[in-house]
């Protein structure tokens, strides 16, 4: 440790399931000129925390790729490519290269986790997240055609961060070739709000509903007569995460009674720029509903039952005439058509002489 002479980095892991802790590093003194060899950083890989590994790797090059950032969005289920491509021309050795995607930790302060990660020893990738084991992969195959991106299988709410794609070559010092920041934006289609109501309150209430649903919606109520809004004032809505990670709303809308009301209910989805309007009408007419139950109602009802009852006579008048007419028809025939049956036998005789 207190030699004089020019110094090499050692990098030194425990085997798995093999004795020496979680890891070690040090360095290591040499008595002679550097060789080749000392110069060239080549760590010894015995896996046992890639996280541990990847600290050391990003503090021994202080000499950074220049970092890029883009923007995915996946829906909830389906499946997305996050790229990662390198600009070098011609293929790259396997075993030359160490590979990290890795994600930030929800409520730690530069806490990293590791998603998967390649590393030159192993024939496929590893995980280290429980929450990606067999859903997030790297292909060997584009790998050496230089495309690190990384696979990720049925989508969820909690996939929506930015994940960091990390790659070194241990050919050039353990230098970083590629630090890719790709923003995942997860959405999911809103159910068509439905809408029920209104109550026969003092005042009209409507209530609306849609599920499964991601981001966080807005919700609005319109006016159907002439499309306009109406005043959010007027509206409570409650939205909450189901078992699913994704967003229920129930929007309550009360407004004063009116003669004739027709209202509509609309789901926003602001990242899949979507707008979801109730299907049905929702129409409350004044002339109809708004009559109270009680002594005035049912004097209404009291004062239209002899009306009816005369109508019902009148109809049964009309129904006893017309048949009269028609049974004195057929009972009561003209004068011609008696003459006509009579001459008929004379005719039928002639025709036999």
């Amino acid at each position: 440790m207190g030699s004089r002479g020019p110094r090499s980095l050692v990098l030194v892991l425990p085997r798995p399931g093999g004795p020496g802790g979680r890891g070690l590093w040090g360095s290591e003194g040499s008595r002679g000129p550097s060789s080749p060899a000392a110069r060239g950083l080549r760590p010894t890989m015995r896996l046992r925390s890639p996280r541990l590994l990847l600290l050391l790797f990003c503090g021994l090059r202080a000499v950074v790729a220049v970092s890029q950032e883009r923007e995915v969005r996946a829906m909830v289920g389906s499946d997305v490519r996050l790229a990662c491509v390198s600009l070098e021309e011609g293929s790259f050795d396997l075993n030359d290269v160490f590979v990290y995607w890795q994600i930030s930790e929800p409520g730690k302060a530069n806490a990293k986790s590791v998603v998967t990660y390649y590393l030159p020893e192993n024939s496929s990738a590893g995980h280290s997240d429980n929450h990606y084991r067999d859903r997030a992969w790297l292909s060997l195959d584009s790998m050496r055609q230089g495309d690190f991106s990384l696979h990720l299988h049925n989508v969820t709410p909690q996939d929506e961060q930015k994940f960091n794609c990390l790659v070194f070559r241990k050919s050039l010092e353990l230098r970083k070739i590629l630090d890719v920041v790709v923003s995942l934006h997860v959405a999911a289609n809103y159910s068509m709000p439905v809408v029920s109501g209104p109550s026969q309150d003092e005042e009209l209430t409507f209530t609306c509903t849609s599920t499964n649903g991601y981001p966080r919606p807005n919700v609005y109520w319109i006016n159907r007569t002439d499309g306009s809004l109406l005043d959010g004032a007027l509206q409570s809505s409650t939205v909450s995460l189901n078992a699913r990670g994704l967003y229920d709303v129930v929007s309550v809308l009360r407004i004063g009674r009116a003669p004739s009301v027709n209202v509509g209910c609309c789901i926003e989805n602001v990242l899949l720029h979507q707008n979801l309007t109730s299907n049905q009408p929702e129409m409350f007419t004044g002339d109809k509903k708004s009559v109270p139950d009680g002594p005035a109602h049912d004097t209404l009802e009291a004062g239209s039952r002899p009306v009816l009852s005369v109508l019902g006579v009148l109809a049964m008048a009309v129904v006893v005439a017309v048949v009269t007419g028609w049974l004195c028809r057929n009972r009561c025939p003209h004068r011609s058509h008696t003459d006509a049956r009579a001459a008929r036998p004379e005719l039928e005789l002639a025709e036999l002489v």
